[in-house]
């Protein structure tokens, strides 16, 4: 069937244009088109005058719902995460497992390939932020399983996987370069992240096979004047970079200054978690932010239409530019911004509508709202 979304703002993720409507077949956007374009055979949907943007893309989030994926990987946590996310207008993610134990990772992977046949279409794959991390940067990972890694258990995991583990992120300067290589090859984007890095061992691995950093300034060492560190090298290398625009995890006026640095490779994640008792993970709500049972900051309270309003609201960030960075980035960091992340003819109708006060009102999978 044919649909034509008619009389809307479009944030296509290149240009924004009013009162125009958007050609929907079969799942794909089919066309941007004038009020005098769209074809009498279809079925006309008038959204009076509200924004229609890309679906959001979020490449790190750990649960949703009293239901953490992260901490104990199932196939039930992964829908409660799917649905919860479509109506929040993320309409791609990556379910994240934190440090954990060989057998918790092996059950994400499992739990990954079951869901797949049942999944919306969202659910882009996983995020393994871990166990290969910097204990001197473990935030709220338990040291207890962190570890170096080895080609034959990456191996072993990326063979089960069949291509589900889409990002690892990883201590760089504690590898291997066959590790490196290894997963270069196996076409898993490596990013940088729980790092204690020094700047030179930055600028080497970010000019070879490392494209991402994870949630900048986030468990990484801070920019200092003598000792510029990691963050520095991110600055002048400009990978794919992570950042928590909650406010909390990252101030607003860090997040300007990266922003300029880094443009469009700067894009937003949740890293959000929920609240749970099971497992090593024990996230608390405490006001507007989850810790752990010491107080140590954990994962976010944050949705990724939130981070979009707080770039806008408290960053300085035009909302055109917010939005790709909830959209047109984090697809291109993942290599699929030649079918996600923007609206034109050909790429699957993922998308958001919402009203001028920023208010979203109805979300898209390939045109569909449920």
């Amino acid at each position: 069937m044919l649909t034509a979304l008619i009389n809307a703002t479009i944030f296509s993720g290149d240009t924004k244009s009013e009162g125009r409507s958007v050609l929907i077949e079969n799942g794909l956007i089919l066309a941007v088109t004038g009020p005098d374009d769209v074809p009498a055979d279809a079925q006309i949907i008038d959204l009076g005058g509200h924004s229609i943007a890309p679906g959001l893309i979020d490449l790190q989030i750990y649960g949703s719902g009293g239901e953490l994926f992260g901490g104990k990987p199932t196939v039930e946590a992964l829908a409660q995460m799917e649905s919860d996310l479509f109506k929040q207008g993320t309409t791609g993610f990556l379910a994240t497992v934190a440090t954990n134990s060989p057998e918790i990772v092996e059950q994400a992977i499992s739990a990954a390939k079951a869901f797949r046949s049942n999944s919306k279409g969202n659910f882009l794959g996983l995020h393994l932020e871990g166990p290969y991390l910097n204990s001197k940067r473990k935030g709220a990972h338990p040291e207890k399983f962190i570890k170096k890694a080895t080609v034959s258990e990456l191996k072993r995991w990326v063979d089960a996987a069949e291509g589900e583990i889409r990002i690892m992120t990883i201590a760089p300067e504690l590898q291997d370069q066959e590790v490196l290589d290894y997963l270069a090859a196996e076409n898993i984007v490596i990013s940088a992240g729980h790092s204690n890095a020094s700047y030179q061992e930055g600028l080497s691995f970010f000019g070879d096979k490392v494209t991402a950093a994870t949630h900048l300034f986030n468990a990484m060492p801070p920019l200092h004047h003598r000792e510029p560190g990691l963050v520095a090298a991110i600055f002048r290398q400009k990978p794919f970079t992570s950042i928590i625009a909650d406010g909390i995890h990252v101030s607003y006026p860090m997040i300007e200054i990266a922003k300029r640095q880094l443009a469009d490779k700067l894009f937003l994640i949740t890293d959000a978690v929920t609240a749970t008792s099971e497992g090593i993970y024990p996230h608390i709500l405490n006001g507007d932010r989850y810790v752990m049972p010491d107080g140590t900051l954990s994962g976010s309270n944050l949705s990724m239409w939130q981070a979009v309003k707080n770039c806008v609201s408290f960053a300085g960030i035009e909302l055109e530019e917010a939005i790709r960075m909830a959209s047109a980035y984090p697809a291109a960091a993942i290599s699929r911004q030649h079918e996600l992340g923007y609206i034109k003819p050909g790429y699957k109708a993922n998308l958001i509508i919402f009203d001028e006060q920023l208010n979203l009102k109805t979300s898209l999978m390939e045109g569909l709202t449920s």
